[in-house]
C-alpha cells in the first residue's frame, strides 16, 4: 500500500504523546530530513511502544504500536546514532523478536 525504501531506528527516545507534526519535527531533527518513501522509527523510554512515521512522497503517516506483553528489542541509547533495518528486520521488531539476529547481521560465516 505504502512504498517504502528505507527503514531507519533512532536510538533516542521520544515521547509516545507525540503527534504528527512534533514526530515530523523529531524525524528531520534526528535524521536531517524527512525523505520520500522513508521510515522513521522510535520508541519510549522503555521501548513498550513504538511510533513510525512514514514520508510517502505527498504526506506524511503516522502509526503507533504496543506490544500485549514484554517490550520491543530496541538498541541501547546512544545519542545522534541511526540504524538502518531491512524489511525482514523491522516484521521482527515489530513482533517484539530479536531482529538484530535477523537478516544479514545473522549471517553465519565462520565455523
Amino acid at each position: 500500500m505504502i512504498r517504502i525504501d528505507a527503514i531507519w531506528l533512532a536510538t533516542d527516545p521520544m515521547d509516545m504523546r507525540a503527534g504528527t507534526e512534533t514526530a515530523l519535527a523529531r524525524v528531520i531533527a534526528v535524521f536531517g530530513a524527512a525523505k520520500p518513501h522513508c521510515a522513521y522509527l522510535f520508541a519510549n523510554r522503555r521501548a513498550t511502544r513504538m511510533k513510525v512515521l512514514v514520508h510517502d512522497g505527498i504526506g506524511v503517516w503516522l502509526a503507533a504500536r504496543r506490544l500485549n506483553q514484554g517490550k520491543f528489542h530496541w538498541p541501547g541509547i546512544r545519542n545522534g546514532y541511526e540504524i538502518e533495518l531491512d524489511a525482514e528486520q523491522l516484521q521482527a521488531l515489530v513482533l517484539g523478536l530479536p531482529w538484530q539476529r535477523v537478516g544479514v547481521g545473522g549471517a553465519i560465516t565462520l565455523l
